[in-house]
């Protein structure tokens, strides 16, 4: 039996059982109560039965400064971005992930976001298919994204930027076919 609901403060030190995974990014606490202070809608964990925290969902909502406009289809308006999302080893295949998921574009649908987007390593393809059934398609390949190397290569590791659009996006403006194809640099993805 498991409960998705909103994190709350005392749940910061409750993620242990979900970061311990090599593919998942972990950051200060203070960068989780950032998060949970600005987009308390956005962070959303899953408690077993025994109260602990099996998998969580970071988000937020964001856009470029109305300065960068000028960027034109570089620019990116008012959206939804997943941070982080993990489900602990033992928890997965059980829907979690697609549940989480489902519930930040839900979030980001009552915000008026013009899509989501994520970035998830090339490797990953289980996570890389679960988006993809869920409606998201690869934008962009960033090229060397990720510096840090769970496998043990030495090497870093590109990323795939992902997009769903959202009712919000009739046209289906924010989205490309064969973005696999369309490489860029890390550098070139902020503006702001």
């Amino acid at each position: 039996m498991t409960q998705i609901r909103p994190c709350s403060p005392v749940d910061i030190s409750k993620l242990n059982l979900c970061n311990l995974d090599p593919l998942t990014e972990n950051y200060a606490r203070k960068f989780y109560f950032d998060y949970l202070a600005k987009w308390p809608s956005m962070f959303i964990v899953v408690e077993n039965i025994e109260r602990q925290i099996i998998a969580y969902v970071m988000g937020k909502v964001e856009e470029d400064p109305d300065y960068l406009k000028v960027l034109g289809d570089k620019y990116l308006p008012w959206h939804g971005h997943v941070t982080a999302l993990t489900v602990a080893p033992q928890y997965r295949k059980m829907g979690l992930a697609k549940d989480l998921t489902a519930a930040l574009d839900r979030a980001c649908e009552q915000e008026n976001a013009w899509f989501m987007d994520l970035y998830v390593r090339v490797s990953n393809k289980t996570a890389i298919n679960m988006y993809k059934k869920m409606g998201y398609t690869v934008y962009r390949r960033v090229v060397n994204y990720y510096s840090d190397d769970p496998t043990g290569k030495g090497t870093s590791e590109d990323a795939f930027d992902m997009r769903k659009s959202l009712s919000r996006d009739k046209k289906k403006k924010y989205i490309r076919e064969n973005g696999e194809n369309h490489r860029i640099n890390p550098e070139d993805i902020y503006h702001g």
